[in-house]
């Protein structure tokens, strides 16, 4: 029988199983390693086939790491991940990803030319058109480092349980999979809202700059000061209140989804309200 909360004595089909399903929850429940990064990209390509588009490169970067990560846990190569710091360090690295490519979007590479490497690596960003979505696969790779009761159960559980290190991988890429499949979901519908607002290319270009990079930006500062408080103070990262649901993301209200509200309701929701408001008055203006 399933138990996607506290499996064990699995077997072979019931793991991979577990591993699909805990996958598709973790990609349509609130979680800071996928929710803020699909956000930004989907509204910044402002069209359903963008959004799903921008969750599938994510996921797939993110479904790679989970694949290797799973196989280095059968080997019994993955006890760093579950360091009480390793959360805390994604979080910092994560955020600075975050806010260079935020900070890149925004200004459109004009400020980064200190640092030549980092700018070839940077795709072109052009005001006319949509948020690039290259380094969104980068995000997913880093992110999905990431610990939490998903990657415990994939990495303690239903890795090791596997018959051998030919298949060690496929807990973690079908947990990714699963992922894959919710994200692009989520994408899409944050695509489609974009899309279905009254306005003109230019001004959906706009807004989706201006959201997908102030998003960025600021959510990746705010991932670094979680990190470096949860580092500096690890109580703060063991905190949390239960909820008394019984599904993984939403059993408690602790620091990561704390971060979840704060990057996509706080710094997405008032860029979007600030970009739709100068985006109207403009348009009064000229009227």
């Amino acid at each position: 029988m399933l138990n996607l909360w506290n499996p064990d004595h699995l077997s072979l089909t019931v793991g991979l199983a577990t591993a699909l399903l805990l996958g598709m929850v973790h990609g349509i429940t609130p979680d800071e390693h996928t929710w803020p990064i699909t956000f930004s990209y989907s509204i910044g390509s402002y069209s359903t086939k963008g959004g799903m588009l921008a969750g599938f490169i994510f996921s797939t970067g993110f479904t790679l790491q989970r694949a290797i990560a799973s196989e280095l846990a059968f080997l019994a190569l993955a006890g760093f991940l579950m360091h009480t710091g390793a959360e805390n360090i994604v979080y910092i690295i994560v955020g600075l990803v975050m806010a260079l490519s935020g900070y890149y979007i925004l200004y459109r590479g004009r400020a980064i030319h200190l640092i030549p490497w980092l700018e070839r690596l940077l795709p072109n960003v052009d005001d006319t058109k949509p948020v690039p979505l290259k380094l969104a696969f980068l995000h997913g790779i880093i992110a999905g480092w990431g610990t939490g009761a998903f990657a415990t159960i994939i990495y303690t559980v239903i890795s090791p349980s596997m018959p051998s290190a030919w298949v060690g991988f496929l807990p973690g890429l079908l947990f990714g999979l699963g992922t894959v499949v919710m994200q692009v979901m989520v994408g899409s519908l944050f695509g489609w809202w974009m899309q279905r607002q009254k306005l003109g290319a230019s001004s959906k270009a706009f807004i989706g700059r201006f959201v997908s990079g102030n998003t960025l930006l600021y959510g990746g500062l705010l991932f670094m000061l979680a990190g470096i408080v949860g580092l500096a103070l690890p109580a703060v990262s063991d905190w949390s209140i239960n909820t008394g649901i019984k599904v993984h993301n939403l059993d408690s209200i602790n620091l990561g989804l704390i971060l979840v509200v704060l990057v996509v309701a706080g710094v997405g929701g008032v860029s979007m309200w600030l970009a739709l408001r100068k985006v109207r008055l403009n348009s009064t203006r000229v009227v």
